[in-house]
């Protein structure tokens, strides 16, 4: 005879949140097991991971925060990332930090203890999560009752992804974990059930305004932003310049929204080209972005207040907050631009714009004097001469992760140069200038497109921060990603102000000779060192054929780009 738990099929808090991901199709949790979160893993273990639901494991919280901000970019869907009570959502802040500067949707969930025991001074307890985590998320919510997971789960995930995307909190006191319902009593719904995916249009007496400003202009402009490749609006971006043989520059959140096979591609942020473009432009239209450090806040001389602007961004708070603006438009990237292509049908296509092309002239001539400089066989090798050789040896369709100051600083420089940079495939946390990303970021794109080759490039103080997670590579048996340690014995971007404004008085920033190669092979890696510029190619090619997650330790020359020079003398970093 069964009993009366059987026949009424009890589940616990556990088994409801691994529901309730199961139907946001969650597939991967990034974190490290907690007391309170034993029912979590028990459900995964028992029926979950037949569902399609796994953890993954990491050394350290703020590396799992950062693979599920990886999950997210490369995915467009939100990442997950958890830890414990106390500590392990101390820990998370880190990463959950770098996704909210960059408006990626992280969900990262945290237990509370057992309200019996608030105020109590039991261990991990008398932390208030909630107030820790509102400046950096978008929403938080705290439940203390079974009954409470599925509501709180869909407004996190309407919140996290609504609008403008941004990390969220879902904290969980372990009164829910450890209380059951009877099945049958519990509804989950459906994702279309209670958010809306689509985006409302705009309105077409708006959209026909931004044509006129656009068509009338001399040196019209477009900036394509991180809101371009939220709203995977690259196609309409594309169709959209090329009729009209408008110039584009990316932000770096921007990178891979416009192809560079495309003549209209000038290259990302304000460099080469884009010296001249900014202040230039009469009327410039603003895809998603932000008007941040990379465009140089867009004040003047970079910018000039009499320009015309057109921004266009799903969040309000965002337009206008820099510059002045001439038309305004609150909506998704990917919405205005379609409507924008229909209506554009109606006008001649320009064949020609003598603005575009001598904006391609200075991006050519950019190139071919930087890459005659670079060519050269120094030892230490330049830090451009290896950007130069691992973006053209990486895969076609790769993922790229740039971790750490003046090394992905040289990388932003020549980042669309040698091969096509795939929408959501370039990685960089820009908003918070965060070190350390290099590991998780990888392991997070790796698990995301397991098919894809994943490189990433990481300064060598950078590198070491979340070195731990390279034991997380190995054990997860990941293939083909390779990480490249631009090893200068420095802090290169702190040198550098040191070297440019401090009269070269170095204090904090020289770092000890170190063989990263080594330190690889004791996690499992397969590990090199490079000190020869034409050896690099050979060596990144050993390491995808290793079969093994790889680090590459290649000895570099400190050499402050010229990108930081300029932004230095501006105050701006």
């Amino acid at each position: 005879m069964k009993n009366l738990a059987e026949e009424k099929k009890m589940i616990n808090g556990g088994d409801v949140l691994v529901k309730c991901l199961l139907q946001e199709n969650v597939k991967y949790m990034f974190g490290i097991p907690g007391g309170q979160f034993l029912n979590m893993y028990d459900a995964i273990y028992k029926w979950g991971k037949e569902s399609g639901i796994e953890t993954i494991l990491f050394r350290h919280e703020a590396s799992a925060a950062h693979a599920a901000d990886a999950w997210a970019r490369v995915t467009n869907t939100p990442g997950i990332c958890f830890g414990t009570v106390g500590p392990g959502a101390l820990n998370l802040i880190a990463g959950v930090g770098a996704a909210w500067a960059d408006n990626i949707p992280v969900i990262a969930i945290v237990p509370q203890v057992n309200s019996k025991f608030q105020d109590s001074f039991t261990l991990q307890g008398n932390l208030d999560q909630i107030t820790m985590y509102k400046p950096i998320t978008k929403y938080q919510k705290s439940i203390r009752k079974l009954e409470e997971i599925p509501d709180a789960v869909q407004k996190v995930f309407r919140a996290a992804m609504g609008g403008r995307p941004q990390p969220v909190l879902l904290e969980i006191f372990e009164d829910a974990f450890l209380d059951d319902i009877e099945e049958n009593k519990l509804e989950i719904l459906d994702v279309k059930r209670y958010r809306a995916l689509e985006n409302p249009s705009i309105s077409q007496d708006i959209v026909k305004k931004a044509i006129e400003l656009l068509t009338t202009a001399e040196k019209p402009l477009v900036i394509a932003g991180g809101g371009v490749a939220r709203a995977e609006a690259w196609n309409e971006l594309k169709e959209f310049v090329e009729y009209l043989q408008i110039p584009v520059i990316t932000t770096v959140m921007g990178i891979g929204t416009i192809t560079n096979k495309s003549n209209c591609l000038m290259g990302a942020a304000v460099a080469g080209p884009g010296l001249k473009a900014a202040p230039e432009a009469d009327v410039i239209l603003a895809l998603g972005c932000k008007f941040s450090y990379t465009l140089a806040h867009g004040e003047e001389p970079f910018w000039k207040n009499t320009q015309k602007l057109i921004q266009v961004d799903i969040d309000s708070s965002i337009i206008g907050r820099a510059k002045p603006l001439t038309l305004g438009i609150v909506g998704d990237a990917k919405q205005f631009l379609l409507q924008i292509v229909e209506e554009i049908k109606a006008i001649k296509k320009v064949e020609k714009r003598e603005w575009l092309e001598e904006l391609a002239t200075i991006r050519d001539n950019t190139r071919t004097k930087i890459h005659k400089k670079i060519m050269k066989d120094k030892i230490p090798i330049l830090p451009k001469r290896l950007i130069k050789e691992v973006l053209e040896v990486i895969d076609e369709d790769g993922i790229l992760v740039l971790d750490g100051g003046d090394i992905s600083t040289s990388a932003i420089e020549q980042v669309d140069w040698y091969k096509d940079r795939k929408p959501l495939s370039t990685l960089i946390a820009v908003g918070m200038g965060q070190l350390g990303t290099a590991v998780p970021y990888g392991i997070g794109a790796k698990l995301a497109k397991p098919d894809k080759q994943v490189v990433a490039i990481a300064g060598d103080g950078a590198f070491l921060i979340n070195v731990q997670d390279l034991e997380t590579a190995v054990r997860l048996e990941l293939k083909n990603l390779i990480y490249v340690v631009a090893n200068n014995n420095a802090w290169g971007m702190i040198k550098s102000g040191q070297k440019l404004f401090m009269g070269k008085r170095y204090i904090d920033v020289d770092l000890p000779e170190f063989d990263y190669a080594k330190c690889a092979e004791g996690f499992g890696c397969y590990g090199e060192v490079v000190t020869d510029p034409n050896e690099i190619k050979g060596a990144f090619e050993r390491a995808k054929n290793s079969g093994k997650p790889a680090v590459l330790d290649v000895k570099i020359g400190f050499d402050t780009p010229d990108t930081t020079k300029l932004m230095g003398s501006m105050g701006i970093l």
